[in-house]
């Protein structure tokens, strides 16, 4: 499931139209044609919004001719270049599926009065693009001081070691002669006991 995560978090759009049932949008659509590409504009009041996430679609429902016509958008297709929000209209439910009955100016939802025309927008992931520094003089001034005990620190960590090194060696070196004057020592009594016991024989 998480592999399905994050692939569909992958297709998301960094930021969606604030979409609420009742209000007239204009949806500009993408459509191919052959080679060419064209923007095509469909106006229209929401009837519906559904679904979550990457399946999140939007229905417009537009009288064309006398002909009422709906398009299901979804929210995150690339095709949808932008929802713009022509009209503020009242609606105290989720579906206004009543308006298929209506006809002329009661297919449409009754308009908030003083309402602002904002087209809001919906963050629903951020972009972790980091934009590149550029270090100023005084930012450099400030990080040269910093950087300067770094490298005493290290410096003072290395005498230390050298230090101790050093000591260890002269304690390997004192021990040694010590070693050998006991040698010394040792050979010295026992020519002393050799004489004695010749001197004893004689």
């Amino acid at each position: 499931m998480d592999i399905i995560k994050s692939i569909e978090h992958e297709q998301l759009k960094n930021k969606i139209p604030e979409l609420k049932v009742g209000n007239t949008v204009r949806v500009h659509v993408r459509i191919k044609e052959g080679n060419k590409e064209r923007i095509q504009v469909f106006e229209g009041i929401i009837i519906k919004v559904q679904g979550g996430g990457v399946n999140q679609t939007f229905t417009v429902r537009k009288i064309s001719y006398g002909v009422g016509v709906e398009k299901t958008f979804l929210v995150h297709s690339p095709l949808v270049e932008k929802v713009e929000l022509v009209r503020v209209g009242k609606a105290r439910r989720a579906r206004l599926f009543y308006l298929r009955d209506r006809v002329g100016k009661a297919a449409k939802t009754k308009e908030q009065i003083g309402a602002r025309i904002e087209d809001r927008e919906i963050v629903v992931k951020e972009d972790l693009t980091e934009e590149p520094v550029v270090e100023t003089e005084e930012v450099k001034a400030e990080a040269a001081p910093e950087e300067a005990p770094a490298v005493e620190t290290e410096n003072v960590a290395v005498q230390e070691t050298v230090d101790t090194v050093k000591e260890e060696v002269v304690e390997d070196v004192k021990e040694e002669p010590a070693a050998e004057e006991v040698k010394e020592e040792v050979k010295a009594e026992e020519t002393k006991k050799e004489e004695k016991e010749d001197k004893k024989a004689e």
